[in-house]
C-alpha cells in the first residue's frame, strides 16, 4: 500500500488544478485493480470508480517497450469502456526492463527472487503507458513515460526477507518503490509516480489531446 506521505509528496498543485479543469466534473473510470493507481488518483482528489477488464495480458515483449505499454493501456481502456457512456476511461500498464528483458508481475516467490537478483546492482527502466477513452465522443489517446531506477547490490538474505513480506508478488519487477523496496534504491532519474504505476503528467497531456 502506498503511504500517505509518498502519495501526497508526488502531488504538484499546478498538475492537480489542470487535471480537475480537464475532468470538468465528469466521472473517471479506472480500468485497473492496482491499489497504487487508486492511491495516486485519490492523492489528486480525483473521484473515480474502478472497472474491470477481461483481457489476459501475455508476458511483456520488446524491443519497443513504449509501444507495448501504450498498446496494452489502450486495450484495457477500450475493453472497459464498451458498456460505459459519458465518462473518462483510464487504462494503464507498467513493465520493468532490465538488461533487455521485460519483467512483469512474478507468478510465485521463486520468480520474484530471480527478478530481484537480476535488478540487484544494476540500473533498470520502468515504462508506464497511459490511455484515455472519452466515453462521450469516442476519442482516444495514449502516452508513456520512462524512469531509470538504480538498485544497490542486494544480499540474498535481503531478497528472501523482502519476499516473505508478500509485497513483491503483485508488482511489476517484484518490488514496490513506495514500500519496503525504497531501501534498495540508490537513485531515480525520472518521475516517481511513473514507477508507482501512473505518470500523472502523461495523463494530463493525453487528456489535453482528447479534449481539443
Amino acid at each position: 500500500m502506498m503511504s500517505r506521505g509518498i502519495a501526497s509528496g508526488m502531488v504538484a498543485v499546478a498538475d492537480r488544478e489542470r487535471l480537475h479543469h480537464l475532468l470538468a466534473g465528469r466521472t473517471v473510470w479506472l480500468a485497473s485493480s492496482s491499489p497504487r493507481r487508486r492511491a495516486i488518483l485519490r492523492a489528486y482528489g480525483v473521484p473515480f470508480r474502478e472497472v474491470g477488464h477481461t483481457l489476459c495480458e501475455p508476458p511483456p515483449a520488446g524491443p519497443d517497450w513504449r509501444r507495448w505499454v501504450r498498446s496494452w493501456s489502450l486495450r484495457k481502456a477500450r475493453n472497459a469502456a464498451r458498456p460505459l457512456t459519458d465518462n473518462w476511461v483510464i487504462g494503464s500498464d507498467t513493465i520493468v526492463v532490465c538488461r533487455g528483458r521485460g519483467l512483469g508481475k512474478p507468478a510465485h516467490a521463486a520468480e520474484a527472487a530471480a527478478m530481484l537478483a537480476r535488478l540487484s546492482g544494476h540500473v533498470h527502466q520502468v515504462f508506464s503507458g497511459v490511455a484515455i477513452v472519452d466515453g462521450r465522443s469516442g476519442a482516444q489517446a495514449t502516452g508513456s513515460a520512462v524512469t531509470s531506477v538504480h538498485f544497490r547490490t542486494l544480499k540474498r538474505q535481503e531478497i528472501g526477507a523482502y519476499i516473505r513480506t508478500g509485497e513483491p508478488l503483485d508488482k511489476a519487477g517484484a518490488y514496490a518503490i513506495q514500500g519496503r523496496a525504497r531501501a534498495f534504491v540508490s537513485q531515480i532519474d525520472g518521475p516517481l509516480d511513473n514507477v508507482v504505476g501512473l505518470p500523472v503528467q502523461t495523463l494530463i497531456k493525453i487528456m489535453e489531446r482528447v479534449s481539443r
